[in-house]
C-alpha cells in the first residue's frame, strides 16, 4: 500500500529512512530524529566548502528528499565559505546540531561521510574530496 498515493514520494520517502536508518547504525543512536539532524548538519557544513558545481553533481545524486534538505537555507553567494578550516567545519556540524547536550561533531561528521560514500558514485565522492582542504578530506573513510 502506498504511503503517500504517488510512487515518487515513496520511493523516496524510502530511500531517506534507508539512509537514516544506516546512519543510526554507524552511530549507535536510537532516535531517526538525531539522524536526520546529524545528516543535515553535515550535509550543509560540506554543501558550504564546495564550489557551486560540485554542490550540484553531489545533489542530483541524493534521493529527492535528502536533496530537499540538502539546499535549504542555502545562499550561493555566500558559496563556498572562506574559512576552510576543520575546526570550522565541525563548529558548523555542531552549531546546526539542535541538541541540548554538548556533542563531538567528528563522528558525526565521519559516520555522514561513510554513509555518503556508499550511497554516491565513487567518481563523484573523490571529485567531492578533490575539492575540499586537506584537514576535512581526512574525516572521510
Amino acid at each position: 500500500m502506498s504511503a503517500t498515493g504517488l510512487d515518487v514520494f515513496d520511493t523516496t520517502l524510502h530511500k531517506t529512512n534507508a539512509w537514516l536508518k544506516e546512519l543510526m547504525e554507524e552511530l549507535g543512536l536510537h532516535d531517526r530524529h538525531d539522524a536526520y539532524h546529524a545528516l543535515r548538519a553535515t550535509l550543509h557544513a560540506l554543501r558550504d566548502r564546495l564550489p557551486i558545481e560540485e554542490i550540484a553533481q553531489l545533489g542530483a545524486q541524493l534521493p529527492m528528499l535528502v536533496r530537499g534538505f540538502y539546499y535549504e537555507g542555502w545562499d550561493p553567494t555566500d558559496t563556498p565559505l572562506r574559512d576552510r578550516r576543520p575546526e570550522a567545519f565541525l563548529a558548523l556540524v555542531a552549531q546546526e546540531f539542535p541538541s541540548d547536550e554538548l556533542i563531538d561533531p567528528e563522528p558525526i561528521a565521519r559516520a555522514v561521510f561513510r554513509v555518503l560514500a556508499r550511497r554516491v558514485s565513487e567518481g563523484e565522492i573523490e571529485d567531492v574530496k578533490h575539492v575540499l582542504p586537506a584537514g576535512i578530506r581526512e574525516f572521510w573513510p
